[in-house]
């Protein structure tokens, strides 16, 4: 896999990715080797391993006295060091979730970074997701906007900035996805032994958004904002009791009939960043009718335990007798799979 969570000590100083935070930070060289011994993400280029993502993040206390206003005191998580170069895999969203992964782990409540105006694309990210400008920081480098995101859920925002909250309303669902197409598209949710060289560098790994193509009927009456629950079907290596698990709770965007496209391409275009499928395979589907129903949802968070089929059964309260690619589940059900699963408890909101 391509992410990669090393130390400081372990990457490449002196590869070209970095010159441009050497340009915008004269102390980044000596600050880069004081933190040999901290950890970072890095993301590489499958073809020649150069870096083309870096994400550093740390746990602070107290105010933020270095910026204007300064920020009051709180246990925050900083995103001390945030760059991608882009290339139109959705590289950006990949770290996104994983800086949300990261503050719900550290149970905090809120997240800061700094970025200079200019970089318009990584601030519209930012804006994306929830994140506001509150403040500025002034140092020799130039000014900086100072941008927070708290991570409680507001009811005057949309799903996208509240993410990746999950608010316990609507509907409620369990979706089988085969292994093949569950490690391709839940980059975070795949099971220890699994090959993690299968996790390509390519937008629907990256994505925050997904696309599951299916003819199950029940797929239209899913509405946005519905809840759903991703089931790994068995792989035939072993009783599905034990091998089909729960691995990720998600939050539906829409869903649509194939049908309803005008064209192929406007198909394709509209599931080619967010599904496992080429181009010419979407494209097939699309003309010779395989799919007839798309679901649009977002990745909101890995289940830090899989719950086996027998687990669901036994101890969630699903019906033996359901069909486990497709079955609606009860709120207290969702939050059992939430709980057992090991879900931070500030993620779902009543």
């Amino acid at each position: 896999m391509s992410l990669k969570y090393l130390q400081f000590k372990e990457v490449n100083l002196a590869d070209k990715f970095f010159d441009s935070l050497k340009k915008d930070y004269s102390e980044f060289q000596a600050w880069f080797l004081k933190k040999a011994e901290n950890w970072a993400y890095i993301h590489q280029q499958d073809n020649n391993k150069e870096i083309d993502g870096f994400l550093y993040l740390k746990i602070e206390e107290g105010p933020v006295s270095d910026v204007v206003p300064m920020l009051n005191a709180a246990r925050r998580v900083k995103v001390g060091t945030f760059k991608i170069n882009a290339h139109g895999t959705k590289l950006g969203e990949r770290f996104i979730k994983k800086i949300f992964d990261h503050a719900t782990d550290a149970n905090v409540e809120e997240l800061y970074v700094t970025v200079f105006p200019e970089h318009a694309n990584l601030i519209a990210l930012l804006v994306r997701y929830g994140f506001t400008k509150v403040a500025e920081k002034h140092t020799e480098n130039g000014t900086e906007d100072v941008m927070t995101r708290l991570l409680v859920w507001d009811q005057e925002k949309d799903r996208m900035k509240n993410y990746p909250l999950i608010k316990l309303d609507g509907a409620f669902y369990q979706i089988g996805i085969y292994p093949d197409y569950h490690t391709r598209l839940f980059p975070d949710s795949i099971l220890n032994n699994e090959d993690v060289r299968v996790v390509k560098d390519v937008s629907h790994a990256n994505s925050i958004k997904k696309i599951f193509l299916s003819r199950i009927t029940g797929i239209m009456g899913i509405k946005p904002g519905d809840k759903i629950v991703i089931y790994r079907t068995g792989d035939g290596k072993g009783p599905a009791e034990y091998r089909a698990v729960a691995t990720s709770l998600c939050v539906v965007e829409e869903s649509r009939r194939i049908a309803s496209f005008r064209s192929a391409t406007d198909f394709v275009d509209y599931a080619r960043a967010h599904s496992v499928f080429s181009d010419d395979e979407l494209t097939s589907f699309y003309n010779e009718e395989k799919y007839l129903f798309a679901l649009r949802f977002t990745y909101n968070v890995a289940l830090r335990r899989r719950l086996t089929r027998n687990h669901l059964i036994e101890n969630i309260g699903i019906d033996r007798n359901a069909y486990p690619g497709f079955t609606k589940l009860t709120r207290e059900q969702f939050k059992k799979v939430a709980f057992d699963g090991g879900v931070n408890e500030g993620l779902t909101v009543d």
